[in-house]
């Protein structure tokens, strides 16, 4: 008897279904008499004149290019001879430098230490980092991310003037910073 009843609900609930789906046919419309006299075409409009191009959007302004700037500063006013302790008249220098900085959005500093020829090639390289290695630290003191300041040491092996006179090595005792970055918008 169950099985009787499931198969009466199976086919009430198909039947359903298909009752649900029938469609009745639309009526067809009624014919409509033939109109007694066409009425006369309309004269022809003028050609509409051509819409103006549209103006171009304006572009947003690109972001302007990351400008470098690079101070050399030169090493014997920063560091005695054969030393890498920031001297104290340039700090203040580094100070200037540190106070600019915050004025710009920061990508990165280089800090370059040079040396003259006096020395191994060894010696004067490992003084040169030693120097920019100052640098940074004195710059992160005053609040440049050190994450920001990258350091590196060329020794004796990009002089700027001639080693062979006092002048020209102390020339070649440099450091050099170069800051990248935008100027940050007021």
């Amino acid at each position: 008897m169950k099985k009787l009843n499931s198969v009466a609900a199976l086919f009430a609930a198909v039947a359903l279904v298909m009752a649900g789906c029938a469609s009745t046919p639309e009526p067809t419309p009624a014919p409509q008499a033939a109109p007694a006299a066409p009425a006369p075409a309309p004269a022809p409009a003028p050609a509409p004149a051509p819409a103006p191009a549209p103006a171009a959007a304006p572009r947003p302004a690109a972001p302007p290019p990351a400008a470098a700037v690079k101070v050399t500063y030169a090493a014997d006013t920063f560091f005695d001879f054969d030393k890498a302790v920031i001297k104290a008249d340039a700090k203040a220098k580094l100070d200037d430098l540190a106070e600019k900085v915050k004025g710009i959005n920061l990508e990165v500093i280089i800090a370059v230490g040079h040396a003259d020829s006096i020395g191994t090639d060894e010696y004067n390289q490992k003084l040169s980092v030693r120097r920019a290695e100052a640098v940074k630290a004195y710059l992160t003191s005053k609040g440049i991310d050190k994450n920001r300041v990258y350091t590196e040491g060329k020794g004796e092996k990009q002089p700027v003037a001639d080693n062979r006179t006092t002048e020209g090595r102390a020339k070649n005792r440099r450091v050099e910073i170069e800051v990248v970055g935008t100027r940050a918008n007021k």
